[in-house]
């Protein structure tokens, strides 16, 4: 495979993932969003729940630090979404493991997706209390540019058997209420760590895979013009 079929084909790793990880995310937070009331439990089947409520932009529904610590949260997020933007386009012109590009992908779209709701919902809606949220609504949202809250709704319900000690007999295993932008983030930074000798080999613990190689672009970009000199050569014969 040449050097232009490879970083088109983990280019379109990256595309794909985030692309089909942001249509998710933004579909199921439209829908809670639109059609139930905050709190409301919408669906329960066993340990699975839909459960609507907002958070003021933490991951797993936690929250940090009031308005202030609102506006820093989505400032980092901004810069954190650059820097893995460009770690992206790294990853793919030093040719990793697709898997590692998948990964990174993930935690960028998972955050991308959260960093939507706090620039964009509060703004688009009317607050979900005490009754279904209007899109648009006159007079504007309830809250300006980056103050919007992150919707979250799975739930995965299941208790400690009543014999665990320390107290934890009886308690929720795991009580926060997430998104789908959560899970791709920490699905992403779990395969990585499980992963980490296939994607990293014998450089386990060398970060120089995510820093941009500018010898080795030289190198593509000599190996690509000469792709395009002999795909020319073959169409023009």
């Amino acid at each position: 495979m040449g050097v232009l079929q490879k970083n088109f084909f983990q280019m379109r790793i990256a595309l794909i993932t985030v692309f089909l990880t942001l249509l998710i995310d933004q579909f199921t937070k439209l829908w809670v969003k639109s059609n139930a009331v905050l709190g409301e439990l919408i669906y329960s089947k066993g340990i699975f729940n839909i459960h609507f409520i907002e958070n003021e932009g933490m991951a797993f529904g936690w929250t940090w630090g009031g308005e202030w610590g609102k506006i820093l949260l989505s400032l980092f997020r901004v810069i954190a979404i650059i820097v893995i933007a460009f770690v992206i386009r790294n990853l793919i012109e030093n040719k990793v493991h697709k898997g590692l590009i998948l990964s990174v992908s993930l935690v960028f779209a998972g955050a991308l997706g959260n960093l939507f709701d706090s620039a964009f919902y509060g703004l688009m809606f009317s607050h979900s209390y005490p009754e279904v949220a209007t899109f648009m609504p006159e007079g504007g949202g309830y809250a300006g540019f980056l103050m919007g809250h992150v919707v979250d709704m799975i739930h995965i319900e299941f208790y400690w058997p009543e014999f665990m000690p320390w107290g934890f007999g009886g308690q929720e295993v795991f009580p926060p209420i997430f998104n789908v932008a959560d899970m791709a983030v920490s699905g992403g930074v779990i395969t990585m760590l499980v992963f980490n000798k296939k994607f990293f080999g014998s450089g386990k613990g060398d970060f120089s895979i995510f820093k941009r190689n500018k010898n080795k672009n030289s190198e593509n970009e000599e190996a690509s013009k000469s792709e395009i000199k002999d795909t020319v050569h073959e169409v023009s014969n």
